[in-house]
């Protein structure tokens, strides 16, 4: 379905919440992104509420004083969806609630909305400092792609430098099904994991060895909930397959670059990868984002097109999304001498070789049944260039080229207190510029074995 654009998007709307309108807020009125949160009080319950400024709307508590009562079936059916503790209903009943719903609240939360509005949703803000995030939904299922040519290209060269990318890559969304017991909210130290290694130039007759691992890294990723899914057995069309995305989010997903080189084979990612998958809070909207859609990748001449079940014409033109991802490092030092985080990298979500269409009609092409609140990943997010790149694997070579802190500490990969900070934004010309927040997690020693 092609991006629409409505009064929503407009640059020149206003909020009646101030901080909304600052020219860095990542939570303008033109965003309006869904999350879970609680209030710092003892015995606060989970709400869902919508990001404003540096506020957040509490949906449940505006419905109860009639501000979601309209003459619109859709309205109502989606603000009854939001009375939970978690989005799943929300997302469950399909985008066009969803959609109805946003109109609604632009209308509450824009300067000229009626006195009567404005007074009613004023008594039902909270204050984001003076509340906590939760994951956004009850995630029953976690896929992670991977979607970036040129993250599997670089990861490739390290390990396979005759062959880094094999064959099936460009004609198939490659992924693999994660753990999501182990997803976390933003915030969430991290415990650096244990894991059998094997050193990369030891005997390999010797016997491996069981201890934290040296190589922790984070990966740059952009993740994608599911909303009304499919039965078992049924498939989703690609040119259908965007009326099934609720919204996106950021996401970590931490690896242990040692352990996961000595388990992978022969059937892939296992404890390397479950120990922690990180979530920012908030989770962007695909209307917000309607403003922000690029053609998909351009494939590089002689790569093979996608085959016809992989393939719309919409998706082609606008299957892409231009939205720049970041991530930086906070080491102890660096947090006690009060400077800021070294950005390490920056991406685009644009470079991406497949679309998120695409990623999940093909996972749902043998009849897998994706749910409401299903997380779908798209794997490092890199780009062609040194700085884009994604994670300490790629940045350091393996650890062969180490990054320099401005306190002159080193990094081949994570230590102890380091924090790692991923932040996303799109901005064009003629929209306001929206954010995704960030998405935060500290490292903690690992357990005593």
């Amino acid at each position: 379905m092609k991006p629409v654009l409505d009064e929503t998007h407009d640059s020149k709307v206003q909020s009646w919440v101030e901080s909304a309108n600052l020219a860095g807020s990542d939570f303008p009125i033109q965003n309006l992104p869904f999350g879970v949160f609680r209030r710092c009080k003892a015995g606060a319950e989970a709400r869902v509420g919508v990001a404003i400024g540096d506020r957040i709307l509490d949906l449940a508590g505006a419905q109860s004083d009639g501000l979601l009562a309209t003459d619109d079936e859709s309205v109502r059916l989606a603000a009854n969806a939001c009375a939970s503790d978690s989005l799943n209903p929300l997302m469950a009943i399909g985008a066009s609630p969803r959609r109805a719903l946003r109109r609604r609240l632009h209308a509450i939360l824009r300067q000229d909305a009626p006195a009567s509005d404005r007074q009613a949703a004023s008594r039902h803000l909270v204050a984001q400092a003076d509340a906590d995030m939760l994951l956004p939904a009850a995630v029953g299922d976690y896929t992670d792609f991977y979607a970036s040519i040129f993250h599997a290209t670089n990861v490739g060269k390290l390990f396979r430098p005759d062959n880094p990318l094999l064959p099936n890559y460009k004609y198939i969304p490659i992924g693999y099904h994660g753990r999501a017991s182990s997803l976390v909210p933003t915030g969430t130290p991290v415990r650096r994991p244990s894991g059998q290694t094997r050193d990369g130039g030891a005997d390999p007759n010797k016997d491996p060895k069981f201890g934290p691992t040296r190589a922790l890294d984070y990966e740059v990723e952009l993740g994608f909930f599911v909303g009304a899914g499919n039965s078992l057995g049924e498939t989703i069309p690609i040119g259908e397959a965007e009326e099934h995305i609720f919204g996106i989010c950021l996401v970590n997903d931490w690896s242990a670059r040692d352990i996961q080189a000595w388990e992978y084979q022969p059937l892939g990612p296992f404890l390397a990868k479950s120990f922690a998958t990180s979530l920012s809070p908030w989770v962007v909207t695909m209307e917000a984002l309607a403003p922000f859609r690029a053609p998909a990748f351009a494939r590089g001449e002689g790569d093979p097109a996608p085959l016809p079940y992989l393939f719309a014409q919409s998706d082609r033109e606008q299957g892409g999304l231009d939205l720049w991802l970041e991530v930086s490092l906070l080491s102890v030092r660096m947090q006690e001498a009060g400077m800021a985080p070294a950005v390490f990298g920056r991406s685009n979500f644009r470079d991406m070789y497949w679309t998120m269409a695409q990623m999940l009609t093909h996972h749902a092409s043998n009849g897998c049944n994706l749910r409401a609140g299903d997380l779908l990943a798209s794997g490092t997010v890199s780009g062609a260039d040194k700085t884009a790149r994604g994670c300490l694997l790629e940045l350091t070579s393996r650890g062969k080229e180490p990054v320099t802190l401005p306190t002159g500490e080193q990094r081949k990969f994570l230590e102890d207190g380091d924090q790692v900070i991923l932040r996303g934004f799109c901005e064009r010309a003629g929209f306001r510029r929206i954010g995704l927040g960030s998405c935060r997690g500290a490292i903690l020693p690992a357990s005593a074995i």
